[in-house]
């Protein structure tokens, strides 16, 4: 037999592999039942470039070359491309040209008022199903940003709320502040992104009758399971944080008295509340109804940072959650953010921002892998499972690099100037230098440190998002419905007709569907699941 690299110089190597994946192509029918559960995985700015640059980074980690690996999410038999042959033009959506046999999901991420959008805009857009002004959450367009009194009279609920009032169990798996934005988006309705908990709110808006969004996370809707940052938020001014009870900046803020924490676990029958991973660890799937895990204060750390004996990774979370909220049997909805910078969103978005695309990928990979997870503790043929990203990144890679480079290596040639550049680069951002008349070479093993700056074209304190078009990937019933070139919000409506939740829940075929989560589960789709299998299998081997 011929070792991979020499197998890949015959044409009968990509021969064979060209027709594996058209044999899947041609088998793959859409699964039309209805789903009993759904998990929307959120990638916090994990654009393109992110993913293909994660899917080397996951392979390099493996020992391989790279190139040839593939992410859990890229298995999904629906998914986006790179390529798309429409586009959205002030609202208009120009679909794709029907001769082209390709099943493409992009998404334009604007929001109402900006061509760019933020994460709290875009997180109203997929979970709530409206479009909406940046930094506002949970709000229709008619909110103006900051404004507490145009609050009332125009929320949105999100899916996850509807999942609840249809009798699912609901949860939140964050690697930020729980009380974030894209989480936010799940179960508030705020003018402002960044109110926090009270001490962050202005004293007109509290005048005029609004709540800060860690008040909201505890008596907005019913949700289980509750898992990331953001304990500060939660308790009384100059509470005593309990992972860092000798650190004042680490302690609670709010100036109402109010613990909010304590509010929940007395208001919730078999709720448990627990801070760091032993407390997690200890807590049986089937002893609580509700649990709340605030591992951080603000958010979580990153995970090249992360104290593996402390704090719990996304993989540990989520698993954690999906075990407790399948015990339903009315289904659940779950949502996961993987984002990492203090002025984003998750740990993806963080290490972009801040330009440490070492950060970055790391936390795309980790995201991967609770994918894979979630996968393998939840059934194809009642689990619809959507990964898709808010935002991208003016992140990109390049340079004409050789197979196997590290993702993180220098370029083979050196640029005009005679000086050493990465691979990956950043539009604009902190890793902007001039240094004695000139840019600094980059070197190694410099560039492979976790918290090395990759060089950016334009001086900014932080990285920017950028304005591109994002992938939405999905697999299980109704997946089908995840295609064409479709606005963000869209994802909240596929979502909700696929579970029969509202507006949608008297579609045709819902009745059946809720009858059966009371009786009998539906038989697996052998189909579908050796589909599954069989694009996996294509990670070896063209």
């Amino acid at each position: 037999l011929l070792s991979p690299p020499d197998a890949e110089k015959t044409p009968g190597y990509w021969n064979k592999g060209a027709r594996r994946r058209l044999e899947l192509a041609l088998a793959l029918q859409p699964v039309a039942q209805r789903a009993k559960n759904i998990i929307l995985f959120m990638g916090d700015g994990m654009g393109l470039s992110t993913m293909s640059a994660a899917r080397i980074y996951k392979g390099q980690l493996s020992g391989g070359s790279g190139e040839e690996s593939i992410l859990a999410m890229e298995t999904f038999p629906h998914m986006a491309l790179a390529k798309v042959s429409g586009a959205v033009l002030g609202g208009t959506v120009l679909l794709p040209l029907p001769e082209i046999p390709l099943d493409p999901s992009c998404f334009q991420t604007y929001t109402i008022d900006r061509q760019v959008p933020d994460s709290a805009g875009t997180g109203t857009a997929y979970l709530c199903g409206v479009k909406a002004n940046a930094k506002t959450l949970g709000l229709s367009g008619a909110a103006i940003y900051g404004k507490c009194r145009t609050t009332f009279g125009n929320e949105v609920d999100s899916i996850l709320h509807r999942a609840r009032l249809a009798g699912k169990s609901v949860g939140i798996v964050t690697t930020t502040r729980v009380q974030h934005a894209s989480p936010g988006a799940a179960y508030a309705h705020s003018a402002s992104r960044s109110w926090y908990a009270d001490a962050n709110m202005p004293k007109e808006a509290l005048r005029d009758g609004c709540k800060d969004i860690a008040y909201q996370l505890v008596h907005n809707t019913d949700i289980n399971v509750i898992l990331g940052g953001g304990r500060m938020y939660m308790t009384p001014k100059r509470t005593p944080d309990p992972e860092y009870p000798e650190d004042p900046d680490q302690n609670g803020t709010r100036k109402d008295g109010r613990d909010l924490i304590a509010e929940w676990l007395s208001a919730k029958q078999g709720a448990r509340y627990v801070w760091d991973k032993k407390g997690l660890d200890a807590v049986e799937d089937d002893s609580v109804s509700h649990l709340m895990g605030l591992f951080e204060p603000k958010d979580m750390r990153y995970e090249l940072n992360r104290n593996t004996s402390t704090d719990p990774s996304i993989v540990e979370m989520t698993e954690k959650a999906v075990r407790i909220l399948r015990r339903n049997p009315n289904g659940f909805f779950l949502f996961v953010e993987d984002d990492h910078i203090p002025c984003a969103g998750g740990r993806i978005d963080h290490g972009h921002h801040s330009g440490r695309a070492k950060q970055a990928l790391m936390e795309a990979v980790m995201l991967d892998r609770a994918v894979a997870r979630a996968g393998e503790l939840t059934s194809l043929s009642d689990t619809l499972t959507v990964v898709t990203a808010d935002h991208s990144h003016v992140f990109t890679f390049g340079g004409n690099t050789p197979r196997g480079n590290s993702i993180f290596g220098l370029a083979p040639k050196k640029a005009k100037d005679k000086r050493a550049y990465t691979s990956i680069l950043y539009g604009n951002g902190p890793g902007y230098s001039i240094r004695d008349g000139g840019r600094p070479a980059a070197s190694l093993p410099a560039a492979e440190d976790k918290d090395y700056r990759q060089q950016a074209a334009v001086p900014l304190e932080t990285e920017t998002h950028s304005g591109e078009d994002v992938v939405v990937l999905a697999q299980g019933p109704m997946a089908h419905l995840f295609h064409g070139v479709q606005e963000q919000h869209y994802i909240a409506h596929a979502m909700a007709y696929a579970a029969c939740l509202e507006p949608y829940a008297t579609e045709p075929g819902c009745r059946a569907a809720r009858r059966a989560s009371h009786g009998s589960q539906c038989s697996p789709q052998p189909l579908l699941a050796l589909l599954a299998l069989c694009m996996a299998a294509l990670m070896v081997g063209g």
